[in-house]
């Protein structure tokens, strides 16, 4: 017996996020009853697009105001049984402050694992946390300082003649996080080793002396 498809309503559903290209925020998918909503309650407009009309809000808002827009939208499409996928940098409703509470909840994490550590390996692991080359806490930090340096060298002017330029500094502070990340890895290489154990030394045998002749 042949088994059908189910029916989905694929076109019920709705997207709205933000275009990374065009910093647009746009919306995919829905019917007219959504197209309806999205216009009235969040300001929408539509568009043509590449692969059918789609929805999107006016050039030049505010990030504020998309992200209100967006919101007030998705809560709307919802209410009237849509089902809505809303991008996460978008919901007003999120807490703004809940990324950085969670990377200081990281960052307290690793510290406790660094103190209940029982072997070397576990002290291992955290250090590959903090120095990995690409993901690790204290590249990332570096890139952050390198980009800061170069976007406050474009805006400061050059400091007065004889007084050292704080700005300038930021990228001898860079190499020194990329040394310390070199250290820190270096340390957790040495840590991820097995331990040795110490082996007590044992004089060599003596080598056995030849049985002398008998005299006749």
């Amino acid at each position: 017996m042949k088994q059908t498809e189910p029916d989905f309503w694929v076109l019920e559903y709705v997207t709205i996020t933000k275009d990374p290209r065009t910093d647009l925020v746009v919306a995919i998918g829905g019917t007219d009853k959504a197209a309806d909503i999205l216009q009235r309650t969040g300001g929408f407009l539509s568009a043509p697009g590449p692969r059918g009309d789609y929805h999107r809000l006016p050039h030049g808002l505010p990030v504020e105001q998309q992200r209100r827009k967006a919101t007030a939208a998705s809560h709307a499409l919802l209410a009237a049984g849509h089902s809505v996928h809303l991008d996460p940098t978008l919901n007003m409703l999120v807490a703004p402050d809940g990324e950085r509470e969670a990377a200081l909840r990281y960052l307290a994490g690793l510290a406790e694992r660094a103190a209940a550590a029982t072997t070397s390996s576990e002290v291992a692991e955290v250090l590959t946390e903090v120095a990995a080359p690409v993901h690790g806490l204290l590249p990332l930090a570096r890139e952050v300082v390198v980009r800061a340096w170069i976007a406050a060298s474009d805006f400061q002017g050059a400091a007065p003649t004889g007084e050292p330029d704080p700005i300038a500094r930021l990228g001898s502070t860079a190499t020194s996080m990329s040394e310390a990340a070199r250290a820190i890895l270096h340390a957790r290489n040495h840590a991820a080793r097995p331990a040795q154990r110490s082996a007590t030394t044992s004089p060599p045998p003596s080598r056995a002396q030849p049985a002398k002749s008998r005299r006749r």
